[in-house]
């Protein structure tokens, strides 16, 4: 199984940034999709998530209105895209992917909100 997470980089504040994840090795559909983001110092802090079934979606209070969080089962991969970055966004990024007993994470990707 690979999650194998691309798109971050370094951008200044008000800026925007498309994460994605592409996921190999399981039945992607299946899967809930999560967005967790981790800064130094901190613990690791969910983002947003989208179910597989349903679509529906949740995004902490933090990121409401900036971040979507979006799938495409057809390309096995999960998106997030980041309008309005603030400072405060800087973390690393790591997809995560949730069925029944099964957990598997990406190795993350840094997003460098500075001027």
């Amino acid at each position: 199984v690979q999650l194998v997470e691309s798109g971050g980089g370094l951008v200044q504040p008000g800026g925007s940034l498309r994460l994605s994840c592409a996921v190999s090795g399981v039945t992607f559909s299946r899967y809930a999709m999560s967005w967790y983001r981790q800064s130094p110092g901190k613990e690791r802090e969910l983002v947003a998530a989208i179910n597989s079934a349903s679509g529906t979606v949740n995004v902490a209070d933090s990121v409401k209105g900036r971040f979507t969080i979006s799938r495409d089962n057809a390309k096995n991969t999960v998106y997030l895209q980041m309008n309005n970055l603030k400072p405060e966004d800087t973390a690393v990024y790591y997809c995560y992917a949730r069925f029944q007993f099964l957990r598997y994470w990406g190795q993350g990707t840094q997003v460098t909100v500075s001027s």
